[in-house]
Protein backbone atom coordinates (compact mmCIF):
# COMPACT_ATOMS: atom_id res chain seq x y z
CA UNK A 1 0.00 0.00 0.00
CA UNK A 2 1.17 3.53 -0.79
CA UNK A 3 2.66 5.57 2.12
CA UNK A 4 2.35 9.12 0.70
CA UNK A 5 -0.75 11.03 -0.34
CA UNK A 6 0.74 11.77 -3.41
CA UNK A 7 1.17 8.13 -4.20
CA UNK A 8 -2.84 7.81 -2.88
CA UNK A 9 -3.81 10.36 -5.67
CA UNK A 10 -1.42 8.76 -8.48
CA UNK A 11 -3.34 5.20 -7.89
CA UNK A 12 -7.11 7.22 -8.00
CA UNK A 13 -6.19 9.15 -11.23
CA UNK A 14 -4.54 6.34 -12.76
CA UNK A 15 -7.68 4.09 -12.07
CA UNK A 16 -10.14 6.49 -13.68
CA UNK A 17 -8.03 6.98 -16.56
CA UNK A 18 -7.25 3.51 -17.13
CA UNK A 19 -11.53 2.71 -17.14
CA UNK A 20 -11.78 5.44 -19.85
CA UNK A 21 -9.33 4.50 -21.76
CA UNK A 22 -10.49 1.48 -21.57
CA UNK A 23 -14.23 2.35 -22.37
CA UNK A 24 -13.07 4.46 -25.11
CA UNK A 25 -11.11 1.69 -27.05
CA UNK A 26 -14.03 -0.43 -26.68
CA UNK A 27 -16.08 1.87 -28.43
CA UNK A 28 -13.67 2.24 -30.96
CA UNK A 29 -13.21 -1.38 -31.90
CA UNK A 30 -17.17 -1.72 -31.74
CA UNK A 31 -17.31 1.06 -34.49
CA UNK A 32 -14.75 -0.72 -36.36
CA UNK A 33 -16.59 -3.92 -36.61
CA UNK A 34 -19.66 -2.24 -37.26
CA UNK A 35 -17.19 -0.10 -40.44
CA UNK A 36 -16.18 -3.86 -41.49
CA UNK A 37 -20.10 -4.95 -41.79
CA UNK A 38 -20.87 -2.46 -43.56
CA UNK A 39 -22.46 -3.15 -47.06
CA UNK A 40 -23.48 0.23 -48.17
CA UNK A 41 -20.80 2.10 -49.82
CA UNK A 42 -22.29 5.53 -49.12
CA UNK A 43 -23.07 4.84 -45.77
CA UNK A 44 -19.48 3.64 -45.13
CA UNK A 45 -18.24 6.60 -46.13
CA UNK A 46 -20.14 8.71 -44.01
CA UNK A 47 -18.91 6.19 -41.14
CA UNK A 48 -15.53 6.63 -42.11
CA UNK A 49 -14.50 10.04 -40.93
CA UNK A 50 -15.92 9.89 -37.20
CA UNK A 51 -13.88 6.08 -37.20
CA UNK A 52 -10.77 7.34 -38.23
CA UNK A 53 -10.92 10.32 -35.73
CA UNK A 54 -11.47 7.69 -33.09
CA UNK A 55 -8.39 5.67 -33.89
CA UNK A 56 -6.37 9.26 -33.93
CA UNK A 57 -7.50 10.04 -30.54
CA UNK A 58 -6.51 6.98 -29.23
CA UNK A 59 -2.75 6.72 -30.84
CA UNK A 60 -2.33 10.15 -29.66
CA UNK A 61 -3.24 9.27 -26.08
CA UNK A 62 -0.87 6.30 -26.55
CA UNK A 63 -4.01 3.83 -26.08
CA UNK A 64 -2.73 2.05 -28.88
CA UNK A 65 0.02 2.49 -31.03
CA UNK A 66 0.69 5.50 -33.83
CA UNK A 67 2.14 2.30 -36.26
CA UNK A 68 -1.26 -0.29 -34.96
CA UNK A 69 -3.69 3.21 -35.78
CA UNK A 70 -2.12 3.33 -39.05
CA UNK A 71 -2.41 0.64 -40.12
CA UNK A 72 -5.88 0.28 -38.68
CA UNK A 73 -6.74 3.06 -41.10
CA UNK A 74 -5.49 1.74 -44.14
CA UNK A 75 -6.83 -1.27 -43.94
CA UNK A 76 -10.41 0.57 -43.34
CA UNK A 77 -9.84 3.10 -46.00
CA UNK A 78 -8.89 0.48 -48.44
CA UNK A 79 -12.33 -1.85 -47.00
CA UNK A 80 -14.28 1.88 -47.89
CA UNK A 81 -13.10 1.76 -51.37
CA UNK A 82 -13.42 -1.98 -52.19
CA UNK A 83 -17.22 -1.15 -51.56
Amino acid sequence: MANHKSALKRIRSNEKRRVLNRYQHKTTRGAIKKLREITDAKEAQKMLPSVLGMIDKLAKKNVIHANKAGNLKSQLMKHVAAL
